[in-house]
């Protein structure tokens, strides 16, 4: 916990110099985790005069890092209750995962981590690379976005095509809300409708806020809680000034257009079932974009704690 922070304009070289060994891996970790002071993850206790370290000991396999809570006479580590939890691989290959992932802007594949990291297989990778993105997913907003909302749809992954506007029946729709120089919230939908869209709408953004579209009909019905606004993109409009304001979806769009880039050029397939996990994962980077590789790497190892991940899940 006396490890300095990751610094800011941090590195690949950087990090594999930084990260050479667990033990320092470790110490970064801990610094991320328990900034305030250790935390027992079986009690929640944080008195500090309460804990005790371990000495590691190979002889009778105690591990590094290894710590007595006298309050619920429990052991444990800093990894207890994260998605490091039990995992057989190194925690300095943990780490530099989590760097290649908030990194790459569409992304690092499975393989690409496998190759990189020496894993043991491709399985290894993929679940490693999914463990990340489920903790890197947010279990609650804090609060509604405000402001200029630009809110969008789209059609992801499937490789059928199909005829006009049709979508062939095999791709997955995703909406998202963007808050205009703020934070992006994306969802996957059952299915795009009047109803659907409205309640994403509602659950997620404030009344009286400004909210661009398209000429989607679903939209249809917002005006008496949302300042609406949208842009007719089969008419060619793809924005229009109204004083100092400009009406667009430019923003949202631009999202999908990095997620599509991301499917289609470094994860070439990705199931309905997993697409929450990866719109995670670009949800984080599009939320951390201002920040340096290092500090957003940083920013995403403090939401490891308390979520767990296993095979069988």
């Amino acid at each position: 916990m006396k490890s300095k922070q990751a610094p800011k304009d941090l590195t690949l070289i950087q990090l594999f110099d930084r990260f050479g060994t667990d033990d320092k891996a470790r110490a970064h970790l801990e610094s991320v985790l328990w900034k305030n002071g250790i935390i027992c993850p079986h009690c929640k206790c944080n008195d500090q005069q309460r804990f005790s370290d371990i000495a590691a000991n190979p002889t009778v396999k105690t591990r590094a890092g290894l710590r007595w809570c006298s309050n619920c006479k429990s052991k444990f580590t800093v990894t207890i209750g994260t998605i490091f939890e039990d995992s057989h691989i190194p925690l300095r290959k943990w780490l530099i995962a989590w760097y290649l992932l908030c990194s790459s802007k569409k992304g690092i594949s499975s393989l690409q981590l496998q190759r990189l990291l020496e894993l043991g297989s491709y399985r290894s990778a993929l679940f490693m690379a999914h463990r990340i993105r489920h903790a890197l997913k947010e279990t609650g907003y804090a609060g509604k976005l405000s402001g200029t909302i630009e809110a969008d749809e789209t059609f992801v992954g499937g490789v059928t095509k199909a005829d006009g506007k049709q979508y062939g029946g095999n791709k997955v729709p995703v909406m998202a809300l963007v808050q205009r120089g703020g934070p992006v919230r994306s969802q996957v939908m059952p299915t795009v409708n009047g109803q659907n869209l409205k309640q994403a709408v509602r659950q997620n953004v404030e009344r009286c806020s400004q909210l661009h579209t398209d000429a989607h009909m679903g939209y249809r019905g917002l005006e008496h809680e949302f300042e609406h606004k949208s842009v007719k993109h089969s008419a060619g409009e793809f924005s229009r000034h109204e004083g100092e304001n400009v009406i667009t979806t430019a923003s949202v769009e631009s999202f999908f257009s990095l997620l599509k880039r991301g499917v289609v050029g470094t994860f070439h397939h990705v199931s309905a079932q997993h697409l929450p996990l990866y719109l995670a994962e670009f949800e984080h980077r599009h939320n951390c974009r201002k920040m340096t590789d290092g500090e957003r790497t940083d920013r995403g190892l403090q939401k490891a704690a308390g979520k767990r991940l296993m095979y069988r899940k």
